[in-house]
């Protein structure tokens, strides 16, 4: 069952970033010949972690339900279904930056649970190591431990 949430919510990522990619076109089209390349951060952050606990306490990725979060190169969301029937708990995301170890999220869309997180922007220092993401909080409770999901 955690195969098809995964498959089911990636498709919902990659039709949110064609919308995106589409929506703003000068981010999509133009090549910045002055822009950075991206660190090797940036680019282990791509992809989909599931959530496994927070520093100290973590646990094996259930087999079925979980929390995922997804990353492209500039935008983040988080999925969370019940186990038991498949429905979303909640879903948000949006655009995040990311300087050195320093990530910033900000949320720009929300399903009616986490409505209240809209337009919010959330600090963090993360790290990935292998398969591990470990994002540590900056004046917010998730200080979180995330699995790569293969």
């Amino acid at each position: 069952m955690r195969s098809s949430i995964v498959k089911t919510a990636g498709l919902l990522v990659l039709i949110g970033g064609i919308g995106l990619g589409l929506w703003n076109t000068s981010w999509s089209t133009t090549a910045d010949s002055s822009a950075a390349a991206p660190s090797q951060l940036a680019e282990n952050l791509i992809g989909t972690w599931i959530l496994v606990g927070e520093p100290g306490k973590v646990s094996e990725a259930p087999a079925t339900g979980g929390r995922l979060k997804f990353f492209t190169g500039r935008h983040w969301c988080i999925t969370q279904a019940d186990p038991t029937n498949g429905l979303t708990i909640y879903h948000h995301g949006g655009t995040y930056t990311l300087n050195g170890d320093q990530y910033a999220e900000t949320v720009e869309y929300a399903n009616e649970s986490t409505r209240s997180l809209i337009k919010k922007t959330f600090n963090f220092t993360i790290k990935v190591e292998g398969d591990t993401l470990t994002q540590i909080a900056i004046d917010n409770p998730w200080t979180e431990v995330w699995k790569r999901v293969e």
